[in-house]
């Protein structure tokens, strides 16, 4: 039992430390505002119509109070949930610029892979968010069979889940951030007291050089 215990608490350790020091997190930044200029530039105006799905507000606030971890498991979840409401069978109907679809598409593609490396491979999907994109696939997409209409609701909503996860982002960035100052300023404490400690040691090792060098004259003055 204690085997078991020792090994939980070693994996979650790791999964703390991948997700702190994840280099790549500092492109997320950039990629998350291209995707946000792309899905607005790619099609006219966005749509006024409201989706038949409510969004899912509840989850996203959830998520900011759940460990970096999860929420770098959800965010790269709804990413790649996100490109795959593009590979629908008929896109085509989509009255929208091919190049800059295909743009926006790779970036999605790009942010979930760069935070596929964050991420511990012991994280699980979140069932309730993969629920919810396949309610929204069934209650637009198939309902309509691919309609114009149907697909700028999906572009509608994709815009709103970027600004979503680029805020849920932003709270992970703050508390690696966080993090790092903690994790610095506890190594300057350290540094602090093993310099002290030196400093100790090098007077106590000057004191005692001094008192072998005030016995040995004293034993020179004897002698003479």
């Amino acid at each position: 039992m204690v085997g078991w215990t020792s090994l939980l608490v070693i994996l979650l350790c790791k999964a703390v430390t991948l997700s702190l020091s994840c280099d790549w997190l500092r492109h997320y930044g950039h990629l998350s505002n291209a995707s946000l200029t792309l899905v607005q530039h790619m099609g006219g105006q966005l749509t006024d119509e409201e989706s038949p799905l409510p969004f899912p507000y509840k989850l996203y606030r959830r998520m900011k109070s759940e460990k970096v971890a999860s929420r770098l498991a959800f965010a790269r979840d709804s990413l790649e949930l996100i490109a795959g409401l593009y590979r629908h069978d008929n896109r085509s109907s989509a009255a929208w610029d091919p190049a800059e679809t295909e743009r926006f598409l790779m970036t999605i593609d790009r942010q979930a892979h760069g935070l596929q490396s964050c991420v511990s491979t012991q994280s699980r999907n979140d069932s309730r968010l993969r629920k919810y994109y396949r309610r929204l696939v069934k209650s637009t997409l198939c309902l309509t069979g691919g309609s114009p209409a149907s697909w700028e609701l999906i572009r509608r909503e994709s815009k709103l889940h970027l600004d979503h996860l680029d805020q849920l982002m932003g709270s992970v960035m703050e508390s690696v951030a966080a993090s790092r100052r903690r994790r610095s300023a506890a190594s300057r404490r350290r540094s602090s007291k093993a310099s002290r400690r030196r400093s100790a040691a090098s007077r106590r090792r000057s004191a005692a050089s001094r008192r072998r060098s005030a016995v040995t004259a004293k034993q020179l003055l004897f002698c003479h």
